[in-house]
């Protein structure tokens, strides 16, 4: 997520409402692509960071295989002095390979087989990484606008539409060439090329005492086009760590919901986009399979219209159709009506997605929570409006300064209900831990939906909440001391998802027989800490409150081999019910029903002389048998 600095903004454009709109009808969709470049100047000192980059590297992989498995993950290696090729190697017969280079895994979908395949890499890269792929001469330094240029066209020719494509390299050198040297200006000049191609360049420190000034400070800024005063040097091991967290993506997705316009007054708005504080949980969907071969069995959905005769109800004319070629038919007055999909379509797209600005309000008149829906995150967007972030940050330290809150009308998508919502500024609280998660959330506002009628209820409290329920002031005064002695610090950014983190383990020990252990809430709980805090506090509750009466529990049911009785009543033999008497005993206890269709119709055959047809339902055999029987005692 880029800052919106106003140091960083250009100057402010005038645009018509058709500029505007063919800005916001930009195209947002495509994969996302992460292209690891791993130094192999990191093997100088020992193995010991470039296992572990290839670790970090490792988590990464896993990460897009469980989380999404439709984005493009690729490792090249840079400064080698061999350039092997692939295991796939028809990838790269259309890509020029420079020297000091060479491409381990391009630009794929992580599957089963690749996982296994870079497993397998690492458990041998310790004896075979120096004679397989080696170090560049002299020095360890092969060219770095070559390496740049080969990530450009691996993203280039990866054959998927990208969305947000990074280059991620992995390295420990402050520069890759002198400064004096043609080498240093050629990677310099293609810090622009990225720019242009709208590539992410990252570089990630496997040393604490990474230094940028002499050459990716400048290489960074001029492949983002921003001032170099307005870099700031990153942490380097909490960079390490984020690349490494392989629950990231799935909890803080970077990709927003949408992109609107926000308009403030008479031809005056901003373009903005707005994001989940949180990402849902993704289960695997579900389908069904067949038993013998567990293939998965496809299903088709086909509409048919059929016109069937007024008189005869006979169908006269039957044909398939689309989804899209439907219709709405209903009767306005005598005469039916007609309105076809695209019509509809028409009425339910009137407007555009699009927040009106309605008003101030002071923060005190907002309740602190709203339990009606989740609260979004809006941030401003400078690729469809320019000077965007510089009005936005105005509004906002504005509203910040005069405690106000914004009340707004805010239509998220197409064809959907607007929802009157406040805009509640909010900004990063500074913290002297370093935790990346809680550096996640940055300055902006928080979209706050208001309740409407239908979203309140009303609750009777008078059948708990009553003088019979109270307890005294004493007992009250000691579980305040209980709730004081068991706070803890909950920080819901730390803690993932339990039942995500048990399925997601066990996919990956039945996949990559691969072991994982998830505390999930035990590092936030000492449970052993809790108990010696209250454990003072037992003698009071004790003496305060009656000793809990256990609920009997239910006698479990005896087993049949002990000479229980069996609930199921045994089976009627077929001599049985040749005997008349015992058929009027099964009639009087109304027993009937456990005799089998074959069995009714013996006895209505054998004692009644009736013989029904074969398809006969076992309640009119029942019925009739018991007609029969009556009318028979009815003439004795």
């Amino acid at each position: 997520m880029s800052t919106w600095d106003p140091a960083n903004d250009l100057d402010w454009v005038s645009g018509s409402e058709d500029e505007e709109d063919i800005a916001m009808k930009r195209d947002y969709h495509g994969r996302e692509a992460i292209l690891f470049v791993v130094d192999a100047n990191l093997q100088t000192n020992g193995m010991t960071r470039l296992l572990e980059a290839l670790n970090i590297i490792r988590t990464a992989f896993i990460s897009g295989m469980l989380v999404n498995d439709k984005d493009l993950i690729g490792l090249v290696f840079a400064n080698t002095k061999h350039s092997p090729l692939p295991l796939e190697a028809s990838s790269v017969e259309t890509i020029v390979v420079p020297e000091n280079c060479a491409v381990f895994l391009p630009l794929r979908q992580l599957t089963k087989p690749i996982v296994e395949h870079y497993l397998e890499f690492m458990a041998t890269v310790e004896d075979q990484f120096a004679s397989e792929y080696g170090l560049a001469e002299p020095f360890g330094s092969g060219k770095f606008d070559l390496m740049i240029r080969l990530c450009i066209e691996l993203l280039e020719k990866c054959g998927k539409k990208l969305n947000n494509a990074k280059i991620v390299y992995v390295t420990d050198v402050d520069t890759p060439h002198l400064p004096s040297s043609n080498e240093f200006q050629a990677a310099l000049q293609k810090a622009i090329d990225l720019e242009g191609k709208e590539f992410e360049f990252h570089v990630i420190p496997m040393n604490d005492d990474f230094d940028y000034e002499p050459f990716y400070k400048e290489f960074i800024t001029l492949s983002r086009a921003i001032d170099m005063d307005s870099f700031v040097e990153p942490d380097a091991s909490l960079l390490r760590e984020m690349l490494a967290d392989r629950k990231l993506k799935q909890d803080f997705l970077r990709r927003c919901l949408g992109h609107f316009a926000f308009h403030l007054g008479p031809n005056l708005s901003m373009s903005v986009q707005y994001y989940n504080y949180f990402q849902r949980r993704a289960l695997p969907r579900k389908v069904q399979i067949i038993r013998r071969d567990n293939s998965v069995v496809s299903t088709k959905r086909q509409i048919m219209v059929r016109k069937l005769d007024e008189q005869t109800q006979v169908v006269k004319h039957e044909r398939q159709i689309k989804v899209c070629d439907g219709w709405y038919e209903f009767d306005l007055g005598d005469k039916p009506l007609k309105i076809t999909m695209q019509r509809m379509n028409i009425l339910r797209d009137m407007h555009k997605p699009h927040m009106q600005l309605l008003g101030f309000k002071h923060r005190s008149a907002l309740p602190e929570v709203i339990y009606s829906k989740p609260s979004n995150f809006m941030y401003p967007d400078d690729q469809s409006i320019i000077g965007s972030k510089r009005l936005f940050r105005g509004l906002w330290e504005r509203c910040l300064q005069r405690e106000k809150i914004i009340i707004a009308l805010f239509m998220s998508k197409r064809k959907s209900i607007p929802r009157y919502v406040a805009l509640v500024p909010v900004q990063v609280e500074k913290s002297e831990a370093k935790t990346y998660r809680s550096q996640l959330c940055g300055d902006g506002f928080k979209i706050v939906y208001l309740p409407e009628a239908k979203h309140i209820r009303h609750i009777d409290m008078c059948d708990w909440n009553n003088t019979a329920n109270s307890a005294s002031d004493e007992k009250v005064d000691f579980f305040q001391k209980i709730i004081k002695r068991l706070r803890i610090d909950y920080q819901p950014n730390l803690i993932n998802d339990p039942s995500l983190e048990y399925l997601q383990a066990n996919l990956l020990a039945m996949s990559l027989d691969i072991t994982t252990e998830s505390r999930a809430f035990d590092d936030l709980l000492d449970t052993k800490v809790q108990d010696k805090r209250i454990e003072k506090y037992i003698p009071d509750y004790e003496r305060l409150f009656d000793e809990e009466v256990m609920p009997a529990k239910k006698r479990p049911a005896r087993d049949p081999a002990d000479g229980a009785s069996s609930s199921k009543l045994p089976k009627i033999d077929a001599e049985q019910i040749k005997s008349y008497p015992y058929v009027e005993f099964l009639i009087a206890e109304e027993q009937l029903t456990r005799c089998t269709v074959a069995q009714l119709q013996v006895i209505l055959e054998t004692h009644f002389g009736v013989q029904l047809p074969k398809s006969a339902s076992k309640d009119k055999l029942v019925k009739h048998i018991e007609e029969l029987s009556a009318a028979g005692k009815a003439m004795s």
